[in-house]
């Protein structure tokens, strides 16, 4: 199987990217092939509803668009299972990861209420990294976002799983910084002792869809 990965982060080797390897390396253990795609790195934009992709007079299945993004999505149309990572910015994913799903769904989405055009069915999940305690996800409408993401990607691709990870360890040193609502002690113990059972999830994530 061939699984790609696309990190919607900013940061290299912190929460997301992090959880987002040990999916892969949980790919890779039932002999997966991987990639891990920096969005950060590339140059490319959102949808600029041109809508080339929807027009009666040309069969396009792709974003007519050509940037940095282009080859990438041409990778996801030949891949077997995807997954999406993102931090939490101001209540919803990064503008990156929102540009790429903008231009990554909407060529599949039909306004005559037809099945998908992808073509096949793979399997996907979105793994999300944030500051916020588990309970207070109502309480930010986190909820919605994560379920409105789901059900895109299940229409879309045909399957969907969620990995939350809350509470997360934001800074290197949370003295050097004006930021007084999280405790910096309880945030690095969490980090040793939690977070490594979130790499855990990610990890039998990535087996699970590796597996046929």
């Amino acid at each position: 199987m061939k699984i790609i990965a696309i990190n919607g982060s900013p940061r290299k080797n912190w929460n997301t990217h992090i959880l987002l390897e040990k999916c892969l390396e949980g790919a890779r253990e039932t002999g997966a092939e991987t990639e891990l795609i920096h969005l950060y790195d590339m140059n490319f934009k959102g949808c600029t509803s041109c809508f080339a992709c929807q027009r009666k007079d040309v069969i396009l299945d792709k974003c007519a668009m050509v940037d940095d993004l282009t080859p990438v999505l041409q990778k996801i149309r030949m891949c077997d299972a995807l997954i999406l990572g993102s931090p939490i910015y101001f209540s919803s994913i990064t503008g990156e990861m929102q540009s790429c799903l903008e231009r990554l769904l909407y060529p599949y989405c039909s306004y005559e209420l037809k099945p998908s055009s992808f073509g096949k069915k793979i399997k996907t999940a979105f793994i999300y990294t944030m500051n916020v305690p588990l309970p207070a996800l109502p309480f930010f409408g986190y909820h919605r976002l994560i379920n409105h993401n789901k059900k895109q990607m299940k229409r879309t691709f045909g399957h969907s799983k969620s990995l939350i990870a809350t509470s997360t360890y934001q800074f290197d040193d949370y003295s050097k910084y004006a930021i007084t609502i999280f405790n910096g002690d309880k945030r690095l113990k969490r980090r040793e002792h939690v977070f490594p059972k979130d790499c855990k999830r990610a990890f039998l994530l990535g087996q699970r869809l590796s597996t046929k």
